[in-house]
């Protein structure tokens, strides 16, 4: 029965003019333009604004005020019904079919609620926003990754031989005028050994340098180009490895070898190169002996969590005080 059409005269009483036909409301007719629908509410609106009202009765037993300001609110509802030229064509088409209840309700309900800011808007600087804390963000892993670097013993005393050899430190040691404190020579020498690190480390996976491109705004720019490079690349490999039965080359197996560890790119990257050839050498890229090699992985880690000390301890402390299990200290 909630299903049934209703008529719309119930439903006119809680959208736009209610009972009332908002052009009758300020004495226009339908075919009037823009400038002349706002002639009129101008007229209207100073004849009933409650701060112009003088009090005069209004008809009826209400006092003059009150009915002057029930009428102004409608007056304002006509008016912002029909200056808007989607609205008004709801409203006129709600005139002309009344009996279309449900979808009068829709359109009067989506428009009122609907967000005044453009959505694009709102998107795009959520959007451009992520962006510059995502390209921050990496800047600050890359540089705690050099900062780490030029802690350790080893990277720090190659990158100060080269230093040396490149006649970079001895440019600190000025005398005269030029002269300056031990600490600015100290922070000299340590920017010196850092850029050495930045120029001669690879970093890759998490901490790599960040790249333009990498960050999200310019992510969704690039995704039509990276979509087509996919589907290129995709026909490829069906041509080559489908159809005319090439046999993989050496990126080719340890794309399928990334695909079957389900690692992305820059993890797969991360890895040393000896383990990469130790992928290869076992052939991991054929699936029986990948799956041989994730039982041995798994085995071998379960051996490594019993042997160590901590899991011990964990496992014993689970055993007599975890949880599950109450006792009383006895002092």
């Amino acid at each position: 029965a909630a299903l049934l059409p209703r008529p719309a005269r119930g439903l006119t009483d809680r959208l736009y003019c209610g009972r009332r036909v908002c052009y009758e409301v300020l004495g226009v007719s339908r075919q009037a333009s823009k400038a002349e629908i706002a002639r009129a509410y101008r007229q209207l609106a100073r004849q009933y604004h409650p701060d112009r009202y003088r009090g005069e009765p209004a008809g009826g037993e209400e006092s003059g005020a009150q009915a002057a300001h029930e009428k102004f609110l409608l007056i304002a509802a006509a008016y912002e019904t029909l200056k808007d030229e989607e609205t008004r064509k709801d409203y006129d088409y709600m005139l002309d079919h009344p009996e279309e209840y449900y979808r009068h309700y829709y359109h009067y309900y989506s428009r009122r609620l609907a967000p005044k800011v453009d959505v694009t808007i709102v998107i795009l600087v959520m959007v451009c926003a992520i962006s510059v804390f995502q390209f921050f963000s990496w800047w600050s892993s890359y540089n705690e990754a050099i900062n780490y670097l030029a802690s350790v013993p080893k990277y720090r005393i190659q990158a100060t031989e080269i230093a040396r050899q490149q006649g970079l430190l001895n440019k600190t040691k000025e005398k005269g005028k030029n002269r300056r404190s031990k600490e600015e020579i100290r922070e000299e020498e340590e920017e010196i050994i850092k850029d050495i690190i930045k120029n001669k480390i690879d970093i890759k996976g998490g901490y790599q340098k960040p790249k333009i491109y990498d960050i999200l705004l310019f992510q969704i720019l690039l995704a039509p180009f990276y979509w087509c490079k996919y589907i290129v690349w995709y026909c490829w490999w069906i041509y080559c490895f489908t159809i005319k039965g090439q046999e993989y080359g050496v990126e080719e197996k340890l794309y399928i070898i990334r695909r079957y560890m389900k690692m992305s790119q820059s993890q797969f990257d991360s890895l040393e190169d000896h383990q990469k050839e130790t992928f290869l050498e076992r052939q991991l890229w054929i699936r029986e002996n990948y799956e041989v090699y994730k039982r041995e992985q798994e085995e071998e880690l379960k051996k490594k969590m019993a042997m160590d000390p901590r899991w011990k301890r964990y496992r014993r402390w689970m055993k007599n005080e975890g949880p599950g299990r109450l006792t009383f200290i006895d002092d």
